[in-house]
């Protein structure tokens, strides 16, 4: 049987003189579990995330105001269950990244279809399918996803061609079909009131928005950056000052 030590297995029979129910009790339970690691394994690699983070790394020191509980609550995936949207916001490095790709492994974890991608990756997957002729279906397959995790709205440049829809039009047409029948996950480094312009067209924006609001959990990180943090503590060890997150 693959992925089944077959010399351990014999050694424990051996050793704990089993009868045949035991042993076979054993040998399924050890398959049942080989099966459930490699559906998980598959499942991870599927859903985009190439970095696994966990929240037994986060640096729950750094972030003093952000309230723990609701965040360790996300991660019974409840919200995703009752088809919650999720919305985290903040400026960059302040773990909503972090928090989202522990998601997306929790979800995997439990065996649901995850995908998880950066925003201007998605859009840029979509207008690929707008030149190959494949949009449907790539939209199809975004849509499938029991749980979607879209990070980083706001980071890194989108495209924009005047015959073409903008990303708004792509996020409004995906969350549009997911709303209240399966769950989102975004983060965002911008102000709410920015997404207009950063997506190219400020009517679809509210509309996007006006899905999340509805019916989302909203949490706000309001904090330091950890990756300034880190760049400050190295600029001091070589004796070096950098000025301050604030500093004009």
């Amino acid at each position: 049987m693959n992925g089944l030590d077959i010399d351990a297995y014999l050694a424990w029979m051996k050793e704990a003189k089993a009868g045949d129910l035991e042993a076979l009790e054993r040998l399924l339970a050890q398959a049942s579990a080989f099966k459930r690691e490699r559906s998980v394994e598959w499942r991870i690699k599927g859903s985009g995330l190439k970095d696994r983070k966990t929240m037994a790394s986060f640096v729950w020191d750094f972030q003093p105001r952000l309230d723990r509980r609701a965040v360790e609550n996300l991660f019974t995936l409840a919200f995703a269950e009752r088809h919650e949207d999720l919305l985290i916001t903040g400026k960059s490095s302040t773990g909503k990244s972090h928090i989202l790709k522990a998601l997306t492994l929790k979800a995997c974890e439990q065996e649901w279809m995850v995908r998880y991608a950066r925003c201007v990756d998605l859009v840029d997957d979509l207008f690929a399918g707008l030149a190959d002729g494949s949009y449907p279906q790539r939209m199809k397959r975004w849509c499938r996803a029991t749980l979607l995790v879209i990070d980083d709205v706001g980071l890194g440049q989108l495209k924009r061609r005047d015959e073409e829809p903008t990303a708004a039009h792509m996020l409004f047409t995906l969350l549009d079909r997911r709303h209240e029948n399966a769950s989102t996950a975004l983060s965002s480094n911008i102000k709410l009131s920015a997404w207009g312009k950063y997506l190219g067209d400020a009517t679809l924006a509210a509309a996007v928005l006006e899905r999340l609001v509805e019916n989302s959990v909203r949490i706000d990180i309001d904090g330091p950056s950890y990756r300034q943090h880190l760049a400050r503590q190295r600029a001091e060890q070589q004796g070096l000052t950098l000025p301050d997150e604030d500093a004009p």
